[in-house]
Protein backbone atom coordinates (compact mmCIF):
# COMPACT_ATOMS: atom_id res chain seq x y z
CA UNK A 1 0.00 0.00 0.00
CA UNK A 2 1.01 3.42 -0.75
CA UNK A 3 1.99 5.87 1.84
CA UNK A 4 2.28 9.75 0.91
CA UNK A 5 4.18 12.04 2.99
CA UNK A 6 3.06 16.06 2.20
CA UNK A 7 5.46 19.08 3.08
CA UNK A 8 5.33 22.93 2.37
CA UNK A 9 2.59 24.25 4.30
CA UNK A 10 2.75 27.27 6.53
CA UNK A 11 2.00 30.63 7.29
CA UNK A 12 1.90 33.27 4.73
CA UNK A 13 0.19 36.52 3.96
CA UNK A 14 -2.20 37.08 1.04
CA UNK A 15 -0.52 37.19 -2.46
CA UNK A 16 2.22 35.38 -0.90
CA UNK A 17 3.80 31.87 -2.38
CA UNK A 18 3.94 28.38 -0.97
CA UNK A 19 5.32 25.36 -2.79
CA UNK A 20 4.27 22.06 -1.47
CA UNK A 21 5.34 18.79 -1.87
CA UNK A 22 4.44 14.87 -1.41
CA UNK A 23 6.05 12.07 -1.57
CA UNK A 24 5.07 8.24 -1.99
CA UNK A 25 6.63 5.08 -1.11
CA UNK A 26 4.71 1.75 -1.80
CA UNK A 27 3.38 0.62 -5.03
CA UNK A 28 1.24 2.96 -7.36
CA UNK A 29 0.21 2.74 -10.38
CA UNK A 30 0.73 4.95 -13.86
CA UNK A 31 -2.98 4.77 -14.77
CA UNK A 32 -4.36 6.62 -12.56
CA UNK A 33 -4.03 10.83 -12.04
CA UNK A 34 -2.06 12.21 -8.98
CA UNK A 35 -3.60 15.52 -7.13
CA UNK A 36 -4.04 17.74 -4.67
CA UNK A 37 -7.09 17.90 -2.35
CA UNK A 38 -8.04 20.65 0.71
CA UNK A 39 -9.90 20.61 3.26
CA UNK A 40 -11.23 23.15 6.04
CA UNK A 41 -13.23 22.29 8.86
CA UNK A 42 -16.75 20.90 8.87
CA UNK A 43 -16.47 20.58 4.95
CA UNK A 44 -16.00 17.84 2.80
CA UNK A 45 -12.42 17.26 1.15
CA UNK A 46 -12.26 19.05 -2.24
CA UNK A 47 -10.40 18.39 -5.33
CA UNK A 48 -7.54 21.09 -6.58
CA UNK A 49 -5.39 20.01 -9.06
CA UNK A 50 -4.03 16.75 -10.76
CA UNK A 51 -1.69 15.61 -13.18
CA UNK A 52 -1.77 12.32 -15.49
CA UNK A 53 1.23 10.05 -15.45
CA UNK A 54 3.29 11.83 -18.55
CA UNK A 55 2.59 15.23 -16.89
CA UNK A 56 1.11 16.38 -20.13
CA UNK A 57 -2.44 16.68 -18.76
CA UNK A 58 -3.90 18.81 -15.66
CA UNK A 59 -6.65 20.44 -14.24
CA UNK A 60 -7.28 22.65 -11.88
CA UNK A 61 -10.69 23.66 -9.72
CA UNK A 62 -12.04 26.91 -11.36
CA UNK A 63 -10.74 29.12 -7.67
CA UNK A 64 -7.18 28.22 -8.58
CA UNK A 65 -6.89 28.30 -12.30
CA UNK A 66 -4.10 31.02 -13.27
CA UNK A 67 -2.71 30.86 -9.16
CA UNK A 68 -1.67 27.46 -8.93
CA UNK A 69 0.05 25.04 -10.64
CA UNK A 70 0.88 21.27 -10.48
CA UNK A 71 3.54 19.32 -11.56
CA UNK A 72 5.39 16.05 -10.77
CA UNK A 73 8.84 14.44 -10.99
CA UNK A 74 8.40 10.37 -11.15
CA UNK A 75 11.55 9.73 -10.87
CA UNK A 76 11.57 11.19 -7.08
CA UNK A 77 7.92 9.56 -6.94
CA UNK A 78 6.89 13.15 -6.07
CA UNK A 79 4.07 15.80 -6.77
CA UNK A 80 4.40 19.35 -6.32
CA UNK A 81 1.59 22.27 -6.06
CA UNK A 82 2.89 25.26 -6.68
CA UNK A 83 0.70 28.19 -4.84
CA UNK A 84 0.95 31.20 -6.18
CA UNK A 85 -1.28 34.87 -4.95
CA UNK A 86 -2.25 33.22 -2.17
CA UNK A 87 -5.90 33.45 -0.38
CA UNK A 88 -7.35 33.37 2.79
CA UNK A 89 -9.89 31.27 1.49
CA UNK A 90 -6.94 28.77 0.15
CA UNK A 91 -6.71 28.42 3.70
CA UNK A 92 -6.69 24.51 4.58
CA UNK A 93 -4.79 21.50 5.25
CA UNK A 94 -4.03 20.10 1.67
CA UNK A 95 -3.54 16.41 0.76
CA UNK A 96 -2.28 14.65 -2.03
CA UNK A 97 -3.72 11.64 -3.59
CA UNK A 98 -1.92 8.77 -5.91
CA UNK A 99 -5.03 7.38 -7.43
CA UNK A 100 -7.21 10.14 -8.65
CA UNK A 101 -10.04 9.63 -11.37
CA UNK A 102 -11.67 12.35 -12.57
CA UNK A 103 -11.11 14.89 -9.81
CA UNK A 104 -12.06 12.10 -7.34
CA UNK A 105 -9.44 10.45 -5.20
CA UNK A 106 -9.65 6.57 -4.16
CA UNK A 107 -6.54 6.00 -2.83
CA UNK A 108 -5.24 6.16 0.77
CA UNK A 109 -4.25 9.80 2.02
CA UNK A 110 -1.69 10.95 4.11
CA UNK A 111 -1.30 13.24 7.19
CA UNK A 112 -1.72 16.84 5.02
CA UNK A 113 0.20 19.87 5.35
CA UNK A 114 -1.62 22.84 6.87
CA UNK A 115 -1.41 26.33 4.78
CA UNK A 116 -2.74 28.96 6.40
CA UNK A 117 -3.19 32.19 4.67
CA UNK A 118 -3.68 35.57 6.89
CA UNK A 119 -5.77 38.35 5.12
Amino acid sequence: QVQLVESGGGLVQAGGSLRLSCTASGRTFRSFAWGWFRQTPGKEREFVADINWNGNITSYTDSVKGRFTISRDNGKNTVFLQMNGLKPEDTAVYYCNTEVVLQRAYGPWGRGTQVTVSS
